[in-house]
């Protein structure tokens, strides 16, 4: 039997990516999925097609950028009289550009959805998970999250928050039947590119042009992303750092100082995002 046959898991940021890939891929395992966005039509789609499968998939549309809305969210769910045994937190997004490209009021939407959502959720749910006897957590975090990324300051600096949260959160929970890890994707075949690089088109193209990550990687699938987080989780890893090039990458890096680093990664992104 699977390890995630009959558990409830929450996905955040379903409707697209690497979140959408995960249901798919829980629900081929036999879970039981409740999916949030804020895109019911894209929603209810996934939902059909998991319901096909013959597994419940359950719909809350909400927009995890506003203030307050995990407890919303946590209320509504249970409301619905549904329990959670994994909490993926799924939702984020990114901007690439100088610092000052973008709005203030752009970048408090992107650390209330990425860092205090992800944040508020564990918080609403390690109680219940604890009462449950156990549960699980994964919070998607990035590549972006080893190092200092010019040109993605904010971005960067809020999966490094998720980073080393989510391990202190694991060890203060590791006895109580926990397990919490932090998935850490490299470039990804998603939306997230075209939401990150959506000040110009002409910033768009430039990052499509380079056939794969801004490190010239190739990308991975969505579903390649899924089916390494899985399994990683359910051999109870710390944090899993995805596809084979990103690893050999970043153990490079860490033979190097932190100075020659950030002007390595500086020069990536300055590629895309000048």
């Amino acid at each position: 039997m699977s390890f995630y046959q009959g558990k409830k898991v929450l996905i955040t940021g379903a409707s697209a990516g690497i979140g959408y890939a995960l249901a798919e891929e829980l629900a081929q395992l036999g879970a039981e999925v409740i999916i949030t966005a804020r895109r019911r039509d894209r929603l209810d789609e996934l939902a059909s097609k998991i319901e096909s499968l013959g597994v419940k998939a359950h719909v809350f549309v909400e927009d995890l950028s506003l203030p307050e809305s995990g407890t919303k969210l946590y209320d509504q769910i249970k409301s619905a009289g549904l329990s959670v045994d994994i909490l993926i937190n799924n939702a984020g997004y990114g901007r690439w550009g100088e610092l000052t490209s973008f709005e203030r009021d752009d970048y408090a939407k992107m650390l209330q959805l990425n860092v205090t959502t992800l944040t508020d959720l564990c918080h609403l749910y390690l109680p219940d998970m604890v009462a449950q006897g156990g549960g699980g957590i994964i919070n998607v975090g990035s590549m972006a999250s080893l190092s200092p990324v010019p040109y993605a300051s904010v971005y960067s600096s809020s999966k490094a928050y998720v980073l080393m949260f989510s391990e202190a959160i694991r060890y203060e929970y590791q006895n109580k039947g926990i397990n919490v890890m932090a998935l850490l994707p490299g470039g990804t075949e998603s939306e997230f590119a075209k939401v990150a690089t959506e000040k110009s088109e002409k910033l768009t193209q430039r990052y499509q042009q380079r056939e794969g990550s801004v490190s010239g990687a190739a990308m991975q699938t969505s579903q390649e992303v899924a089916i390494e987080c899985l399994e990683a989780f359910e051999k109870n890893k710390q944090y899993v750092l995805c596809g084979s090039r990103n690893r050999f990458l970043h153990a490079i890096t860490r033979l190097m100082s932190r100075k020659r680093v950030l002007n390595m990664v500086g020069g990536m992104f300055k590629r895309v995002a000048g």
